[in-house]
């Protein structure tokens, strides 16, 4: 900071002997090193603050670029989703009409059809006998006359 050299500090310390005096320089001393002192802390101090404010600003800045992020992507997430539902909702209503149409289809289908006869019927029918019964060479043939 000062460009003090070592023969210009024996010059001050020269003159201070002769202006102020051997008796009072030692306390003069000892009040200009405190008054040091407590300049030195006061500096390191204000440095201090301002770091903090400066980190402090830097988190902040941080904060708002996250949560600037985190709003952006819950929105696009959201528009995603809504997006998604929408086909859903497209593939199923397209479903939907689909199986209406074969539902149609199938009525009509049935409509047209002449419905099988019951089971009963089939049980309640008596058995077909064989119109002619085959010969066979042990057994003549017999014919009914009248």
């Amino acid at each position: 900071m000062f460009d003090i050299g070592f023969s210009e500090l024996m010059v001050i310390g020269v003159v201070a002997l002769i202006v102020i005096g051997p008796e009072k320089l030692p306390r003069l001393a000892r009040t200009l090193g405190h008054l040091a002192g407590k300049l030195q802390r006061y500096v390191s101090d204000v440095k201090a603050d301002i770091n903090r404010e400066i980190e402090l600003d830097d988190l902040k800045k941080m904060r708002d670029s996250m949560q600037q992020a985190a709003s952006s992507f819950q929105s696009d997430f959201t528009s995603e989703v809504n997006k998604t539902g929408a086909e859903l909702q497209k593939a199923a209503d397209e479903l939907n009409k689909t199986t209406a149409e074969i539902n149609q289809s199938l009525d009509a289908a049935r409509a047209e059809t002449p419905a099988p006869p019951p089971q009963e019927a089939f049980e309640a029918a008596p058995e077909a006998q064989p119109a002619s019964q085959p010969t066979t060479p042990e057994t003549p043939a017999v014919t009914k006359t009248a």
